[in-house]
């Protein structure tokens, strides 16, 4: 018999009762009842109960063995009792008695618990991670992870996709985040660039010919935590095609996001095609450029209702309604609660009305509805569509600050009133980006969204429009609110790249400076290429319906980008310093390094 274990503990049937077996794992629950000992021994592959009566020669070393011990039982197949099978458990129609045991890894006392799987704080559990990662929730879902990317890998090469690598040291890029650097000993003063994304290597893989690329890529950006993602790094399905347009990646991005979802959604309903919703629409429909379509209430512009008004709170103001139907006879409560969510998200309130009477007659009762004229309630019932049974919800500001407050605020309305559908997918496009934006702070005009992609329009639209009013071939793809990625139709024209780059402020020798290998490849025969990289860790958090993507990476670093188990970031000896060409300027606790 081998040396550990003749079955996993997921394996053993009602076909192996009689037999005589060994297994090994780990302690994960132990109970007494009447003097029998029942224990749960568990491995990656799943359960088996063990059972030790009183009087065996292992009973006194099992009963006082702690949990999470890892342990090797030699013992024999019983069927357990009909009233004793648990269906739960594929294994539950047996158990093993135990007639030898060796103790392989003895545990300490345990800083949290594995089962049950009480709350613990997340610095006590990212610190020793080796156990959270023993909770089935988590093993779950890492199992998840690795199911999705080989789900990814057999799809993408059955599309006739090649997967190929690309450098993790690199030149730094501006992909809109701050980059992790790494210095060079052999150059001194001088830097590699851990990769944002792949970028530019996947475009000249293009440029090369090798027409249909895909990765499972680490991009690493030094950005700040947030709930959907994780600070450092993170993967993505990194897709590029040549002679292709926007609908070309569209066509395979949607084959191949509806087959994941079917297959590991767990009866998730996908619809598709995906609908392609223009930027512009999106914010002012959904107060953002994610919408959440697993409701249908929509945002709707009713600045012209309330233009010069005596209404003083909305006149002049960009003034957004939400009409929720079926709602106007929903308590005071309701709205007061609706009311404290917006404020917990910025708002000073939330005005609101309800509409009652008939068709033929409305009337609107609520806060502000003595300040409407006829005229006012005639052509607000008229603009969002609203009857009688309908409450309508306001936001009042600048387009910014109400989008911020009234696309929230739509998506809780809906789950309030029961107009949410749970269960589904609900996959968009958002299409149609502007090119550039205005900086906020500093006036300057700026790239928007990915500086490599083609203007609509091409340089005839970059030499004669507005730079503000020019739409790009950029695209996001969205699932139930949550952005799954960006990408875009590339520029491969030299003429189109310096002066989308000249328009952004970039000189010419910048641009020659900052991407010369990709520019001079330009000029020696570029085809049309675009592609896309959707988020593996969100595509994870999503099926594993986790709220946080930390609970789909193994070992992730915590909020402040602090790997706590191994300790990183993590400081460095005088002497490496040195032969890096670094001097830190000193802080307290630390002299200076370096001379």
């Amino acid at each position: 018999m081998h040396r550990y274990r003749s079955h996993t503990c997921g394996e053993l049937r009602a076909t192996d009762v009689a037999t005589d077996v060994r297994l090994s794992g780990w302690l994960h629950n132990r109970r007494d009842l009447g003097g029998i000992l029942f224990v749960d021994l568990r491995d990656h592959y799943g359960f088996t109960q063990l059972v030790v009566r009183p009087g065996s020669p292992v009973y006194d070393q099992l009963s006082g063995q702690s949990k999470e011990s890892v342990v090797r039982v030699d013992g024999r197949v019983l069927a357990r009792s009909a009233e004793n099978v648990n269906p739960e458990l594929p294994t539950g129609e047996v158990e093993v008695d135990v007639a030898a045991l060796e103790v392989l890894g003895a545990a300490d006392p345990l800083p949290f618990p594995v089962f049950p799987e009480d709350n613990a704080n997340e610095e006590m559990r990212l610190t020793n991670r080796f156990l959270d990662l023993r909770r089935q929730r988590m093993h779950r879902n890492i199992m998840l992870r690795t199911q999705v990317i080989s789900f990814l890998r057999r799809e993408m090469t059955a599309l006739g996709f090649n997967e190929m690598a690309t450098p993790i040291l690199s030149a730094t890029s501006p992909e809109g985040a701050r980059d992790f650097l790494v210095p060079s000993r052999v150059h001194a003063g001088k830097f590699y660039a851990l990769p944002q994304a792949p970028q530019q290597f996947k475009q000249l893989l293009m440029i090369s010919g090798f027409d249909r690329y895909f990765q499972i890529a680490p991009c690493f950006r030094d950005e700040d935590s947030r709930a959907d993602r994780s600070p450092g790094e993170f993967y993505q399905l990194d897709v590029e095609m040549s002679f292709v347009e926007q609908e070309d990646v569209f066509g395979v991005i949607e084959k191949v996001m509806t087959d994941l979802f079917t297959e590991l959604g767990g009866g998730r309903t996908v619809t598709s095609p995906f609908p392609r919703i223009p930027f512009r629409e999106s914010m002012l429909k959904y107060g953002n450029d994610k919408p959440d379509l697993r409701t249908a209430l929509e945002l709707v512009d009713v600045s012209e209702v309330f233009a010069g008004s005596g209404f003083k709170a909305f006149a002049d103001k960009h003034v957004r309604a939400l009409a929720v139907p079926g709602t106007a006879e929903q308590s005071r409560k309701f709205f007061d609660q609706l009311g404290e969510y917006a404020v917990s998200l910025g708002a000073k309130g939330l005005a609101w009305v309800r509409v009652g009477g008939s068709a033929d007659k409305p009337e609107l009762t609520g806060p502000i509805a003595k300040f409407l004229t006829a005229e006012d309630v005639t052509a607000l019932l008229a603009a969002v569509g609203a009857e009688p049974g309908t409450a309508i919800f306001f936001g009042a500001g600048e387009f910014d600050e109400v989008s911020k407050i009234m696309g929230p605020v739509r998506v809780e309305a809906a789950k309030r009133t029961g107009q949410y559908e749970e269960g589904v997918f609900r996959f968009c496009w958002i299409v149609d980006f502007p090119m550039f934006e205005r900086n906020e702070d500093t006036g300057a005009v700026e790239f928007s969204h990915n500086p490599f992609s083609m203007p609509q329009g091409g340089l005839e639209a970059l030499n004669s429009k507005d730079p503000l009013d020019i739409l790009a071939w950029q695209y996001d793809i969205v699932c139930n609110g949550i952005e799954l990625s960006s990408g875009a139709i590339r520029n491969h024209e030299p003429a189109v790249m310096y002066r989308a780059f000249e328009i952004a402020g970039y000189t010419r020798e910048t641009v020659e400076a900052e991407f010369g290998g990709m520019l001079r490849a330009f000029h020696f025969g570029a085809p049309p290429h675009g592609g896309i990289a959707p988020g593996v860790d969100r595509m994870v958090m999503l099926l594993a319906d986790e709220p946080n993507i930390r609970e789909t990476i193994a070992f992730p670093l915590n909020q402040n980008a602090q790997d706590l188990l191994m300790g990183a970031p993590s400081e460095v000896e005088d002497a490496r310093l040195r032969e890096l060409h670094i001097q830190l300027r000193p802080s307290a606790g630390r002299p200076s390094a370096g001379r």
